[in-house]
């Protein structure tokens, strides 16, 4: 559960904290960049008569689950009603999950003290924790508020089944306010705001769930951001880094949705300088080699030691898919970001000349990254090291864009029959080099196969998207993603899964573009499916 401010409530189901981010109150900075623990968990005692039944769950340095094994610095009891007031340190208490990605596993808590409540059969014990200063409300009416705000998400976004209902709510979870508007966190436990993230999420969170004075709020905060005709990549780190090839794409795609769905051509009015210092500086060079070739009218990108698409992993600042040159996502990002900017600059009456610069980036892109063996796209083309004909779910952005350039069905065919999972499409297929097919180990271990091999839900949208295009079979395609919501994130869906079955999910248990792209997609089949 999240507070909408990039805080939030998280455990498993057995109360047991299985990793350092587990906690009843995790407090967030503005922009959710930075985040501390208040309260780690309650530790509920039951005594009827003279048993006492502990309902708390821990685990304790050495591998000892609760009760026993964990030392007190004093030994005490507590008699009477009421607050007690503690100081205790429980000393190395174990979180597994942690240990299992590598990380520092152990840590100290401090117990503060104790309620004790004398209850009679259906009676109830109401503890409360917040951050600010003011008294909270009683726990039964947050919980009775955050029922009927679910109820008012899932008639918002006009919801009809349990599923629709769940992922309104799921997607709820990710949207925050700042202190400068709204925005998304791009997953929970760990990451804060990201601005790819944010945009390719952007239809599912806020258009597909109706909340469109939101997204106009959200698309003019990240207007006033352009630099160089770019984004802002994350502050997670403690610095503003523009070190993204496509978040200012994705801008431009996030508007162009937007007014196709609302109709408010005004806020492409507002929003047409940015719109155009991102096409200018991308045409003539930004930051980190990002140009349109004049040879072709394509979109370059990279430069050594940085991995600039989404596909951004790196190992002691080494990156692992460095993609350095024409990325096929990218110069399909451009091609419908020139389209969209100049079908909505006719629109306003404004003057451009990028609807010949989308024509013939188009007719390069279907040009120049067909395989010879006419079997999908390549990757990049125009590398260090020549073209990469390795096979990876970015080609499927050349056909489910809006203005995508292709509509081949044999990039729809590769994609399934190599990528396709339960859960989303793998980032490499099982065939190539380096390819991964666990997503598991260390820091070092999991990056290595962060994006060579491990599967994305996200890129189950694309898939749909791609699909309908060329009129391939769709049939089952979610069923997958619609049973996870009940095995890991509860009511959501990962950041990632192993690539090699039973696909177990890894990665952030809540992501916001797993998340807004099955909304989006689940959305659009329930729409184009026969009555």
């Amino acid at each position: 559960m999240t507070d909408g401010l990039g805080g939030y409530a998280m455990g498993t189901v057995a109360g047991l904290r299985t990793r350092r981010y587990h906690g009843l109150l995790v407090v967030a900075a503005p922009g959710a960049a930075s985040r501390r623990l208040g309260l780690a968990a309650l530790d509920p005692v039951v005594r009827i008569g003279d048993r006492a039944v502990r309902l708390g769950t821990d685990e304790w340095a050495g591998g000892v689950v609760d009760p026993g094994g964990f030392v007190f610095e004093d030994a005490y009891r507590v008699h009477g009603p009421g607050w007690e007031p503690g100081g205790d340190w429980y000393r190395g208490v174990y979180a597994r999950d942690e240990a299992a990605r590598g990380l520092n596993p152990v840590e100290d808590l401090w117990a503060a003290g104790r309620f004790t409540a004398e209850l009679a059969p259906g009676e109830a014990m109401e503890v409360t924790a917040a951050a600010d200063d003011g008294a909270p409300p009683r726990a039964h009416r947050l919980v009775a508020d955050a029922r009927r705000r679910a109820r008012k998400l899932a008639r918002q976004a006009g919801a009809t089944d349990p599923v629709a209902r769940g992922l309104a709510v799921a997607a709820d979870q990710f949207v925050m306010g700042t202190p400068t508007g709204p925005s998304a966190v791009a997953g929970y436990p760990w990451f804060g705001e990201w601005s790819r993230d944010l945009m390719t999420s952007f239809e599912g969170l806020f258009l597909t769930t109706g909340r469109h004075a939101e997204a106009r709020e959200v698309l003019l905060r990240a207007g006033a951001t352009v630099s160089e005709g770019m984004l802002a990549n994350t502050a997670d780190t403690g610095t503003l880094e523009y070190n993204t090839a496509d978040a200012a794409l994705w801008f431009l795609h996030a508007i162009g949705r937007y007014v196709t769905v609302t109709g408010d051509l005004d806020l492409a009015a507002t929003l047409a300088a940015p719109m155009d210092e991102v096409l200018t500086r991308h045409r003539h060079g930004t930051r980190y080699g990002i140009a349109a070739d004049p040879a072709d009218g394509l979109l370059t990108q990279g430069k050594p030691g940085f991995a600039l698409t989404w596909m951004d992993a790196r190992i002691d600042g080494r990156p692992v898919t460095e993609r350095q040159g024409k990325a096929v996502e990218i110069n399909a990002l451009w091609v419908s970001g020139l389209a969209t900017t100049a079908e909505l600059f006719d629109r306003l009456g404004r003057p451009h000349d990028w609807t010949s610069a989308a024509a013939r980036a188009a007719d390069s892109l279907r040009r120049r990254f067909p395989r010879p063996d006419g079997d999908g796209l390549h990757d990049v083309v125009d590398g260090p090291f020549g073209d990469d004909a390795t096979v990876r779910p970015n080609q499927l952005l050349a056909l489910s864009l809006p203005h995508a350039p292709l509509a081949d069905p044999r990039v729809v065919a590769v994609c399934r029959r190599e990528l396709l999972t339960s859960l989303g499409l793998r980032s490499l297929a099982p065939d190539a080099p380096g390819y991964e097919p666990r997503h598991r180990g260390g820091p070092a271990q999991r990056d290595r196969a962060y994006h060579q091999g491990t599967v994305w839900p996200w890129l189950i949208g694309p898939f749909v998207d791609a699909a309908l295009r060329v009129g391939a079979d769709t049939e089952g395609v979610l069923d997958g993603l619609e049973l996870h919501l009940a095995e890991w994130g509860l009511g959501s869906v990962s950041e990632t899964a192993d690539a090699a079955a039973p696909h177990t999910a890894t990665g952030c248990p809540f992501q916001a573009w797993s998340v807004a792209e099955l909304l989006r997609a689940r959305t659009r089949l329930t729409a184009d499916r026969p009555a």
